[in-house]
């Protein structure tokens, strides 16, 4: 298995989830060799001038790791620095080359995974869009379609004390990357209810150029166990989905954040969409929103009902621990894995 391992990432939290199925796994840490985490300038100049030296040798650490174990399946998690050469020598040593690709767009991650894609047998998308991508860019015809889930070991409901609720708490949060849609929809929100407690938690939101959320954003990412508290001490966690990018035919519809904020006992307002309502039902599991009059129309009416709150939030848990977790998902992608 070949993707990140950091606390919280969903990579991790999937390989966990097959360990746990009974799967035997080796795990490559694509972080542990490549860096691609700076904030001062220097320093990403710096990774960007030995990147191409720290792909060589995590591809020659992915080699010697299918000489020494014998893969019957290597499964690689996005893989943006995977080399199809390295992919080809895994095929030649009998292991059946498999990807989970988590993302809306595969040409926004570099140019190895373009050229990778057509080498696997399975791709499994969490995009139902990205069946149909997948097709039209590289004629591929063997994609899945498997959503995120949460992971047990890190979403899930924590003991608050004072002290996380003070810095956490809030009326609503955004937790997520900034992108365009994301800064103005938030400015509308502020826009129409000017005295509501708002954090937004995640990265590049310094690329905002909007002044009134600008006091809002709280200038980090949140990972891990912070994530599930912030979850939790925000009364309100929005689920604003990304918009369409290059080399996708379609914004978001669901994402990880769909299935973390339940999974963490959170409180959550979506944005509907057909492929929303089949995860979650509407006021009895969620709330949902379309448009950022209706989304300012939710957040006062749940702000204002906290019984129906935490009845659709305590349903909302509920169904996330019955269907979406990443050991439900385990079982589907081992399902495949098994027809292979």
């Amino acid at each position: 298995m070949v993707g990140p391992l950091w606390r919280g990432s969903n990579a991790g939290g999937l390989f966990r989830a097959m360990s746990r199925k009974g799967c035997l796994i080796e795990v490559i840490d694509e972080f542990y060799h490549i860096s691609l985490t700076a904030k001062d300038l220097k320093t990403k100049i710096a990774e960007r001038l030995i990147r191409p030296l720290q792909i060589e040798e995590y591809n020659r650490t992915i080699v010697k790791k299918i000489d020494i174990f014998s893969p019957d399946i290597l499964f690689v998690y996005k893989g943006a620095f995977v080399k199809p050469a390295t992919l080809e020598y895994a095929r030649k040593k009998g292991a059946r080359l498999v990807m989970f690709f988590p993302d809306v767009s595969t040409t926004a991650h570099g140019g190895y995974l373009p050229q990778a894609i057509p080498h696997y047998e399975l791709i499994f998308t969490t995009k139902t869009f990205g069946i149909k991508d997948m097709k039209d860019k590289y004629g591929v015809t063997n994609s899945v379609f498997i959503p995120h889930g949460y992971d047990p070991e890190i979403h899930r409901p924590l003991p608050i004390t004072p002290k996380e609720l003070n810095q956490y708490g809030c009326d609503a949060s955004f937790i997520g990357t900034w992108s365009p849609k994301k800064e103005k929809w938030l400015a509308a929100l502020i826009a129409q209810i000017p005295t509501l407690k708002l954090k937004i938690w995640g990265e590049q939101w310094n690329k905002s150029v909007t002044d009134s959320i600008t006091p809002y954003i709280q200038g980090t990412q949140i990972l891990g166990d912070i994530y599930s508290l912030a979850i939790q001490c925000s009364t309100i966690n929005l689920g604003i989905l990304s918009e369409q990018r290059v080399g996708s035919s379609s914004g978001d519809l669901i994402t990880s954040r769909t299935f973390h904020i339940p999974g963490a006992a959170g409180f959550m307002l979506h944005e509907r969409n057909e492929e929303s309502l089949k995860c979650f039902i509407e006021e009895k599991e969620c709330a949902y929103f379309e448009g950022t009059e209706e989304m300012a129309t939710q957040v006062q009416k749940y702000l204002a009902h906290p019984a129906l709150r935490e009845q659709i939030k305590e349903a909302g848990y509920k169904r996330a621990l019955a269907e979406h977790s990443l050991d439900a998902r385990a079982d589907t992608v081992i399902s495949h894995l098994n027809k292979l």
